[in-house]
């Protein structure tokens, strides 16, 4: 298959991923009873295990290759296992809005800046403005978003604290799929790769799960809602995520995923009612914009 249809699959299979994981805002106002760490631990941690599961023979083929690559597959495992923490911590503490932009949003700007500091790579005249189309459509979405909250609303408990865990969140982001790719480039194939550190992350994770997921059991609905995050958004959502990170670059992927919050809002006015004003239309084309300027044919640095 050529070169250009190999890239096409793999943003048309982040994108996919992007769509997957635009569904966990909706899903988990379904158990509101379930804290936000509990949320985090069971969809990466249980979605982790279970892609390491479906992934044992890859990994074993590859256990050579991943010795030789020990020190970046643990240091993804553990980004792995931060993330949803430092994610779902943000939206605690800043809100849902805020928390989201700052940790989404941040991700390109860092992956871009890990792959010039670890691989020398230069980011190209058309990805910084697709990037930066990106990230000036999540501030109005945000702005949008925040603006048609009911006033009376207390604010969020620490914002700055929330802020620190949004960029954590989006650092951790950026470098698990900066170290995903840089296995598959060093021989390791991508279900082997993603199985390996997704895996050792979820196991990671677990003793947060056991300290905070009681209330999963309080209810079928809050099972269910668990379930559903650990296999759709996270098992079927990083297999598509691993798939287009073995044909594009990582900062390439991270930019594509702020189609995240514009599938999590057009799901909230659908399903839980909550209305996009105007300017949160804006925001949405201009995170188009920014998907159609990267993903384009040409040349990169």
């Amino acid at each position: 298959m050529a070169a250009g249809q190999q890239r096409l699959l793999g943003v048309a299979a982040i994108v996919a991923a992007s769509v997957l994981w635009g569904t966990t805002g909706v899903s988990a106002t379904f158990a509101p009873e379930v804290g936000a760490m509990a949320i985090g631990a069971a969809a990466m941690g249980v979605g982790g295990l279970l892609q390491a599961g479906m992934a044992v023979r890859p990994i074993a083929r590859s256990l050579s290759a991943l010795r030789q690559q020990w020190l970046w597959l643990l240091l993804g495992a553990l980004a792995v296992a931060v993330y949803p923490l430092a994610f779902y911590g943000s939206m605690r503490l800043a809100g849902v809005t805020v928390g989201t932009v700052v940790s989404i949003g941040s991700a390109p700007l860092l992956s871009a800046l890990i792959e010039m500091l670890l691989d020398g790579l230069r980011i190209s005249l058309r990805w910084a403005v697709g990037a930066a189309l990106g990230l000036l459509g999540m501030a109005v979405l945000a702005l949008a978003e925040g603006g048609s909250h009911d006033g009376s609303a207390a604010p969020p408990p620490d914002v700055f604290t929330g802020v620190l865990l949004g960029l954590l969140a989006g650092l951790t982001y950026a470098f698990y799929s900066w170290a995903a790719r840089r296995l598959m480039q060093r021989q390791v194939p991508a279900r082997a790769a993603m199985g390996a550190m997704f895996g050792l992350g979820g196991l990671l994770l677990m003793p947060v799960l056991f300290a905070t997921g009681a209330p999963f059991l309080a209810s079928w609905n809050n099972a269910a809602v668990g379930i559903y995050m650990a296999l759709v958004p996270m098992f079927l959502g990083y297999i598509c995520f691993g798939y287009g990170l073995a044909r594009v670059q990582a900062s390439m992927a991270t930019t594509i995923t702020l189609l995240e919050p514009v599938v999590a809002a057009v799901l909230a006015g659908l399903i839980v009612g909550e209305r996009l004003p105007a300017w949160g239309w804006v925001g949405v084309g201009l995170i188009f914009a920014c998907l159609v300027c990267i993903t384009l044919p040409g040349r990169r640095s």
